[in-house]
């Protein structure tokens, strides 16, 4: 499933469930707080933002699940 820019997702983490939103896709390798993520158009990146602490991770599109609250 491709996400857009705003599309509200979640994605699991030790705390449980997060949702937030997609800020920004990548197909090509990002390197992003230190860690070097591999992308491509087959296997994109996303930067995504917690709706409650702000706080932004990257995640490959199949750890992100759509989410119609």
């Amino acid at each position: 499933m491709t996400f857009q820019k705003g599309q509200i997702v979640s994605w699991k983490t030790s705390q449980g469930k997060t949702y937030g939103k997609v800020v920004s896709k990548h197909t090509e390798d990002l390197t992003f707080k230190g860690q070097t993520f591999r992308a491509s158009g087959e296997d994109p990146v996303y930067v995504v933002e917690s709706e409650k602490s702000g706080s932004q991770a990257a995640h490959h599109e199949g750890a992100l699940e759509n989410d119609s609250r």
